[in-house]
């Protein structure tokens, strides 16, 4: 544990010097361990786990664009994102880890207890075994305070989810050179800093009961819809829904060039399909190879905020996207990469995407960027911001949106596949920095 921030920020930097880490760039057709189907030009593993890449199509989702096809990463197992919670003193501590992803900008970054997936905790790569995952994975060692399956990046995952759980310990945890227990009023001003939290970690973190929050009782009082609208509103669009999705070789993938190093769209937007070699000296495996997705564009994430006699709400949408597994799921009210949507007509923008960016400083409550999950995505960031439209936006609104209470969102967030991901990465910073 540390008495202040200063401390911490210490420790990381001796965390940075104390392992070597590499990531260099590398032609897809020469990763160590990876194949080309020559056929397909699907990329995947010699081994037939971890994931593969192929190409999409995708029709009738009532987006900005009707129809598109896109390379999308499929990996169909499940992960395991868990956080492990102890109270020193009567006040609770999240056990935190400074990992290293070949991803992230800056090298290591706080990721939950446990962060894995099947084919890393199952040992696929005959590495070393995911410290404390038995806290996570044996029922009754501790009191679970929160277990969903949820939703990953819906653009570039193919109906990807991981187990999200958080498990209250009352045992002595041996605390190992990578990990440190924080408080959550530490954790709470670490958000405010980019590029530090991980994505898992706030995924996870948005699960938190609320007596646990820094401000507990924030989220409390009555919505402008009960919850049985709410729900309403969701299946209607749920089940309403005309995405069509099939799945069709990389290599044949419409307005994508592929060759021996990358995959990239022709006009150079949304993101790349490039290749990296990896050492790290403290991982399960000390190298690797493997192919990760790169946004062209620094991503926006938004919520609009009005208070409804003294509770907030935010104005968030029902959306498609290509690799959900359900189709539809809450969304922020903008979600998107700006420079994708330059080439558009300036009515088929996303939706309040303007009313974000213009709005004056005043009115903005949070805004941080932060880094998308880097053990897949390469320096993908997206700016998290929240913007207080009270009095300035009107009450009416299209029939994709709603205005929903934090309070509601942080209920529906304890079963899985109804906020997707940005949402929950949002509901985080609302409960600990807004």
């Amino acid at each position: 544990m540390f008495t202040d921030l200063a401390e911490f920020h210490q420790w990381l930097a001796e965390r940075h010097e104390a392992n070597e880490y590499r990531v260099t760039p590398a032609p897809l057709n020469r990763l160590d361990g990876w194949t080309t189907d020559p056929v397909t030009g699907d990329l995947h593993h010699v081994s037939g786990q971890f994931f593969k890449i192929h190409g999409l199509d995708v029709t009738g989702s009532q987006r900005e664009v009707d129809h598109w096809q896109q390379p999308i990463i499929n990996q169909p197992e499940h992960g395991v994102l868990g956080i492990a919670v102890k109270e020193f003193d009567g006040v609770p501590h999240c056990l935190l880890q400074a990992k290293m992803e070949p991803g992230n900008l800056n090298t290591l970054q706080l990721s939950p207890t446990v962060q894995a997936t099947r084919s890393n905790y199952t040992r696929v790569h005959r590495g070393r075994a995911v410290p404390y995952l038995e806290l996570f994975t044996t029922l009754g060692r501790g009191r679970p305070l929160a277990d969903a399956l949820q939703s990953e990046q819906g653009s570039w995952f193919l109906a990807k989810r991981n187990r999200n759980i958080i498990v209250q310990v009352e045992d002595d945890i041996p605390v190992l050179d990578d990990f440190c227990w924080l408080s959550l009023d530490q954790i709470g001003e670490l958000l405010t800093v980019h590029d530090l939290v991980n994505m898992d970690t706030r995924t996870v973190l948005s699960h938190l009961p609320d007596r646990l929050l820094p401000a507990p009782g924030r989220f409390r009082g009555h919505p402008v819809h009960a919850m049985p609208e709410l729900l309403n509103w969701l299946t209607h669009h749920k089940t309403m829904d005309t995405t069509e999705r099939r799945p069709i070789p990389l290599a044949k993938t419409a307005g994508w060039r592929m060759n021996d190093d990358e995959v990239r769209h022709e006009h150079d937007r949304y993101f790349r399909i490039i290749g990296v070699d990896v050492r790290a000296q403290n991982r399960e495996v000390g190298s690797w190879s493997q192919p990760m997705l790169a946004p062209c564009d620094v991503g926006v994430i938004a919520f609009a905020v009005r208070h409804v006699d003294g509770v907030p709400h935010v104005l968030v949408q029902a959306r498609a996207e290509a690799g959900t597994l359900d189709r539809v799921e809450i969304a922020p009210t903008v979600q998107c990469s700006p420079g994708n949507h330059t080439h558009l007509a300036p009515f088929d923008r996303p939706r309040y995407l303007d009313t974000v960016l213009s709005a004056p400083p005043e009115r903005i409550l949070f805004d941080v960027v932060h880094s998308e999950e880097g053990g897949r995505f390469y320096h993908a960031r997206n700016r998290y911001m929240a913007v207080d439209v009270t009095g300035t936006l009107p009450d009416d609104v299209p029939d994709t949106f709603r205005w929903a209470a934090c309070g509601q969102l942080a209920r529906l967030n304890q079963y899985g596949g109804i906020l997707n991901v940005e949402t929950r990465n949002l509901l985080t910073c609302m409960g600990f920095i807004a």
